[in-house]
Protein backbone atom coordinates (compact mmCIF):
# COMPACT_ATOMS: atom_id res chain seq x y z
CA UNK A 1 0.00 0.00 0.00
CA UNK A 2 1.26 3.47 -0.81
CA UNK A 3 0.87 6.64 1.26
CA UNK A 4 -1.92 7.83 -1.05
CA UNK A 5 -3.84 4.58 -0.60
CA UNK A 6 -3.35 4.69 3.17
CA UNK A 7 -4.58 8.29 3.36
CA UNK A 8 -7.71 7.42 1.35
CA UNK A 9 -8.39 4.40 3.58
CA UNK A 10 -7.86 6.53 6.70
CA UNK A 11 -10.32 9.13 5.42
CA UNK A 12 -13.00 6.50 4.83
CA UNK A 13 -12.39 4.47 8.00
CA UNK A 14 -12.19 7.49 10.34
CA UNK A 15 -15.02 9.35 8.61
CA UNK A 16 -12.93 12.44 7.94
CA UNK A 17 -14.38 15.10 5.67
CA UNK A 18 -11.39 15.66 3.36
CA UNK A 19 -8.21 14.02 2.17
CA UNK A 20 -6.31 17.01 3.58
CA UNK A 21 -7.52 16.12 7.10
CA UNK A 22 -6.62 12.46 6.58
CA UNK A 23 -3.14 13.35 5.32
CA UNK A 24 -2.62 15.67 8.31
CA UNK A 25 -3.59 12.83 10.66
CA UNK A 26 -1.27 10.42 8.82
CA UNK A 27 1.67 12.85 8.90
CA UNK A 28 1.06 13.67 12.58
CA UNK A 29 0.99 10.02 13.61
CA UNK A 30 4.27 9.20 11.92
CA UNK A 31 5.91 12.42 13.18
CA UNK A 32 4.97 11.43 16.75
CA UNK A 33 6.31 7.90 16.27
CA UNK A 34 9.53 9.21 14.71
CA UNK A 35 10.10 11.74 17.51
CA UNK A 36 9.60 9.09 20.19
CA UNK A 37 12.03 6.70 18.49
CA UNK A 38 14.62 9.48 18.10
CA UNK A 39 14.49 9.98 21.88
CA UNK A 40 15.02 6.24 22.35
CA UNK A 41 11.49 5.57 23.61
CA UNK A 42 9.53 2.53 22.50
CA UNK A 43 6.05 2.62 20.99
CA UNK A 44 3.50 -0.07 21.87
CA UNK A 45 0.22 -0.26 19.95
CA UNK A 46 -2.06 -2.78 21.62
CA UNK A 47 -3.07 -5.59 19.27
CA UNK A 48 -0.80 -4.33 16.49
CA UNK A 49 2.79 -4.46 17.72
CA UNK A 50 5.65 -2.50 19.20
CA UNK A 51 8.59 -0.50 17.89
CA UNK A 52 11.80 -0.16 19.87
CA UNK A 53 15.29 1.17 19.28
CA UNK A 54 18.04 -1.45 19.53
CA UNK A 55 21.82 -1.25 19.29
CA UNK A 56 23.60 -3.31 16.65
CA UNK A 57 27.15 -4.34 17.43
CA UNK A 58 30.02 -3.80 15.02
CA UNK A 59 30.41 -6.82 12.77
CA UNK A 60 32.32 -8.16 9.81
CA UNK A 61 30.78 -8.53 6.37
CA UNK A 62 31.84 -9.12 2.81
CA UNK A 63 31.67 -6.90 -0.23
CA UNK A 64 29.58 -9.06 -2.61
CA UNK A 65 31.30 -7.62 -5.68
CA UNK A 66 34.92 -8.16 -4.61
CA UNK A 67 34.60 -10.71 -1.80
CA UNK A 68 36.81 -8.48 0.36
CA UNK A 69 36.06 -8.49 4.09
CA UNK A 70 34.71 -5.17 5.40
CA UNK A 71 33.85 -3.76 8.81
CA UNK A 72 30.20 -2.82 9.37
CA UNK A 73 30.09 -0.16 12.11
CA UNK A 74 27.85 -0.32 15.18
CA UNK A 75 24.57 1.55 14.82
CA UNK A 76 21.09 1.98 16.22
CA UNK A 77 18.09 0.58 14.38
CA UNK A 78 14.37 0.10 14.93
CA UNK A 79 12.95 -3.33 15.67
CA UNK A 80 9.26 -4.13 15.16
CA UNK A 81 7.56 -6.97 17.03
CA UNK A 82 4.10 -8.16 16.00
CA UNK A 83 1.34 -8.00 18.56
CA UNK A 84 -0.52 -11.22 19.38
CA UNK A 85 -3.79 -10.18 17.72
CA UNK A 86 -2.08 -9.23 14.45
CA UNK A 87 0.11 -12.32 14.53
CA UNK A 88 -2.92 -14.58 15.00
CA UNK A 89 -4.84 -12.85 12.17
CA UNK A 90 -2.00 -13.35 9.69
Amino acid sequence: MTKTELVKALKEKAGLATLVQAEAAYDSLFAIIGAALKKGDGIAVSGFGSFKVVDRKERKGRNPRTGKEIRIPACKTVKFTLGKALKDSI
